[in-house]
């Protein structure tokens, strides 16, 4: 009966949801099969970027499996010259501390990015266990900060072991959502266009705003090539959608038959959107890649060329290294070029095999790892 009063408390937090509610379900399975209460909680971002309108992605999918979710106003640790970006960081911190102080879990588990630093330290200093997970090949400062007060580093690739604490470091894999090996809603197009090839567009679910406007430049022109199914990401600040919208608009039927476009997809959308995608184009985010690595399915990648430590860009070598894809610079990126890069692309998809999604460095179980590793922590 004490323990239905006093369940475990577990927060969860960073930059990087997907992983985080793969881990939550198996760990959740696990408490249940011990017979051990639990509430779980999230901190992070209830809005994707500084003075955007529409609520996340993470926000959206955090809450519709009712798991708690406390909006932390962070700053970032570089790149932030804006004054009254600065203040986040002192607010960050004291909206940690009340978080911590209030929730008082028995465990904090991060997964990256600079909303879990301040999460990280405070529960440290108040003697709460930390552990942080690491989805790049090479980690971004937030988690080279935290790896000093975690319990445990818990790794992706087998390279980033050389950043961090040998003593700490456990390769686990990065954790995969079920649903994109779900087929749930299968995805047509209109006869006529069903013989044309499908390129999935997604630069994540906060979208990637060069590719997008990169995209509608060209719009007609890719239409003419191919069916495309484009995650353009709910952002307000940039109005990607809109501008993706009115471009569509304009097209005739024959092409706009052929074209998808939404903010982002349900997890319970995903597996159908890959399934039917011939190949991506899509940035080189960890998550991506992980999962194009674990469906075997071939892309054309433009990593972010300003994110940390090269993340992108070495992300994206994996799947290079494996077969499965190709990079387009976005120093070089032009609709002629996207353009030209897509078609060729498409002409040598039989190189791109899905068997050499085998050579990819891919933890189809690490969900379930990570969640053993919490759940030896806590019994």
């Amino acid at each position: 009966m004490d323990d239905l009063k006093n369940p475990l408390k577990i927060v969860f937090v960073g930059g990087h949801h997907t992983p985080a509610l793969a881990v939550m379900a198996s760990l959740a399975a696990k408490l249940k099969t011990a017979g051990k209460p639990y509430k779980f909680y999230w901190i992070g971002h209830k809005y994707s970027m500084w003075g955007d309108k529409k609520e996340s992605a993470e926000y959206r999918e955090v809450t519709a499996l009712n798991i708690p979710f406390y909006d932390l106003k962070a700053g970032k640790l570089y790149r932030t010259y804006h004054p009254l970006k600065l203040l986040r960081l002192p607010l960050g911190f004291l909206q940690a501390l009340l978080y911590i102080r209030r929730l008082s879990p028995q465990l904090t588990v991060s997964f990256g990015g600079y909303l879990a630093v301040p999460v990280a330290l405070v529960s440290w200093f108040r003697r709460i266990p930390v552990f942080t997970h690491e989805q790049a090949v090479s980690p971004g400062l937030a988690n080279r900060i935290i790896a000093h007060f975690a319990r445990k580093v818990l790794i992706s690739f087998p390279e980033s072991q050389q950043y961090f604490p040998k003593n700490k470091s456990v390769l686990t894999g990065n954790p995969l959502r079920k649903e994109i090996f779900e087929v749930n809603q299968p995805i047509s197009f209109p006869l006529d266009r069903e013989k044309y090839p499908t390129i999935y567009i997604t630069g994540g679910k906060q979208g990637g705003h060069t590719i997008n406007r990169t995209v509608g430049e060209i719009l007609p022109e890719l239409l003419s090539h191919f069916n495309i199914i484009h995650q353009c990401g709910s952002s307000t600040v940039y109005g990607d959608f809109q501008y993706l919208e009115l471009e569509a608009g304009k097209l005739p039927d024959s092409l706009s038959d052929g074209y998808i476009l939404k903010d982002y997809f349900a997890a319970s959308q995903v597996g159908s959107v890959f399934a039917k995608a011939d190949f991506v184009l899509s940035r080189s985010g960890a998550n991506i890649v992980s999962e194009l690595a674990a469906l075997g399915k071939p892309a054309v990648l433009i990593p972010i060329p300003w994110s940390s430590g090269n993340e992108q860009e070495n992300n994206a070598k994996v799947l290079v290294k494996a077969g499965l894809a190709v990079i387009l610079p976005q120093t070089e990126l032009s609709g002629e070029r996207l353009l030209k890069t897509c078609l060729e692309f498409s002409g040598r998809l039989k190189e791109f095999i899905p068997e050499r999604a085998t050579r990819a460095p891919v933890e189809l179980s690490a969900a379930e790892i990570i969640a053993t590793e919490l759940f030896m922590a806590i019994r």
